[in-house]
């Protein structure tokens, strides 16, 4: 498979967080950038705040017959510090903030350069440990006006990089557990925050690619391989199969959490940056600024430029394809990047191609989710029961922050595949009465939930009531 049919994915894991709504260098949350995926300078000073250095990942494959081998990608943003000059009264150019350039301004700031290293083909069963070279630079552009004359220019500075990839690998199982280790090897010191950041490499992920071999599932690994793969540690990387579902020779190492196989929604227009956020919201968002600030947005950066100039020119049309999908609930669905590919805090009910809702009240009076029960360890479960929460089934980072929580019980659904799901709000949430209110509610499966006893749901009402 070519890793072209991944890049999209890998492309939304480099430039999340790279710039923010309002895409303006003048707001607070832009004057604190690069969100994932940093390793630091070795050598940073805590004054500097820099990130931990380093990443590694440890993933599990099926060799096949031949001599197996894996390629590694390891894709990374350099910043590129991007200074506007202009001269003084005596004629010497300094940098400065801002320069208007027949009325359109033209702003320092921190942009980055896409960078990728490849080791192809490393033998399994071989440990590798390789330094490479990013090499630095320095650019300079003049600004003229409309008459030709040169009233200023553009400076863009980037610092030569160090990194290191170590790869090795031992028999587990009968299953092969590859490690790959990726660290920031910048040899000089930095004190500042400034500093640490232009030393680094940000949004950095892996892309790796198995030869005469087969990744296994992490998240869903076959019995035969439970254990092993249970014997994989991770730090600050996080892999996924990759690529068309069923295809098993792409991984993914990414800085956040995925799910095997994400997807960027085919609905999406462009990137936006914004940590996973919703299309519609941010395009809305976007159209709703003032002409000033989306003139600063597009001196801030050319990707802002980018995205300002594709909300404004969006039709109604395509607005409307941004608010919705109707999808044929019988076949299988498509986890989307940044959502989970089970039932997890969904809002949307889905939707069968003759625009008809799956489930219709009046059509089938048997299901009534504010009444309906299930029953747990024994005890029935319906609306406004208590029970406690222990995520298991492929829980992520925020189900874990559940974890012997209590929960009130708002609704028991079966899905269109006779699964059932409880719909609940945390007991000791300030807002669950809001989440309540308008509908949002978070959903476990029946062996994640234990029930309070008569008396632990009494205390817990008791409490409440005062």
């Amino acid at each position: 498979m070519s890793l072209d049919q991944v890049r999209s994915i890998a492309d939304a894991v480099l430039y999340e967080g790279y710039l923010l709504y309002p895409y303006r260098a003048s707001s607070n949350k832009n004057r604190s950038r690069w969100q994932f995926g940093v390793l630091g300078p070795p050598n940073a000073e805590a004054a500097s705040f820099g990130e931990q250095p380093g990443m590694e990942t440890q993933v599990l494959l099926a060799p096949h017959d031949g001599p197996a081998a894996v390629t590694v990608h390891l894709r990374f943003l350099q910043l590129q510090v991007r200074e506007v000059w202009a001269p003084d009264a005596d004629g010497t150019e300094q940098p400065v903030d801002r320069l208007t350039v027949d009325g359109v301004e033209v702003l320092s700031w921190d942009e980055a350069v896409e960078r990728e290293v490849v080791l192809a083909a490393l033998p399994l069963g071989e440990a590798v440990d390789t330094v490479h070279e990013v090499p630095g630079g320095e650019d300079r552009e003049p600004l003229t006006d409309a008459l030709g004359a040169v009233v200023g220019r553009i400076v863009r500075r980037r610092l030569p990089l160090t990194v290191g990839i170590r790869t090795d690998s031992v028999v587990d199982e009968g299953y092969t557990r590859l490690s790959v280790a990726v660290r920031n090897e910048h040899p000089e010191p930095a004190a500042t925050k400034d500093a640490a950041i232009r030393a680094s490499l940000i949004g950095a992920h892996l892309l790796l690619r198995a030869h005469d071999a087969e990744f296994v599932s992490l998240l869903e690994p076959p019995a035969g391989a439970a254990a092993a793969a249970g014997r994989c540690r991770q730090s600050r990387c996080w892999p996924v199969l990759a690529g068309p579902k069923g295809t098993t020779d792409v991984l993914l190492g990414a800085p956040i959490i995925l799910y095997d196989y994400p997807e960027v929604a085919e609905q999406s227009p462009g990137a936006l940056f914004d940590s996973t956020e919703i299309d519609e919201i941010l395009t809305l968002r976007v159209m709703t600024m003032t002409e000033a600030e989306k003139a600063e947005a597009r001196a801030t950066d050319p990707r802002a430029r980018e995205i300002i100039d594709r909300c404004d020119g969006m039709s109604p049309a395509g607005l409307q394809e941004l608010h919705g999908l109707l999808r044929d609930p019988h076949l299988p669905q498509p986890a989307a990047m940044g959502a989970p590919a089970d039932v997890r805090d969904v809002e949307p009910a889905a939707f069968d191609t003759s625009g008809a809702p799956w489930w219709d009240p009046a059509a089938d009076a048997s299901v009534r989710p504010g009444s309906d029960a299930v029953v747990i360890d024994g005890v029935r479960v319906a609306k406004d029961s208590l029970v406690r929460v222990h995520p298991s089934r492929r829980a992520d980072a925020q189900d874990l922050f559940f974890a012997g929580q209590v929960a009130r019980v708002t609704a028991v659904l079966s899905d269109v595949d006779g699964g059932t799901h409880v719909a609940l709000v945390l007991v000791d949430d300030p807002a669950s009465d809001l989440h309540d209110w308008y509908g949002r509610y978070f959903y476990f499966a029946p062996d994640e939930l234990t029930p309070l006893t008569v008396e632990e749901t009494a205390r817990h009402r008791e409490e409440n009531r005062s």
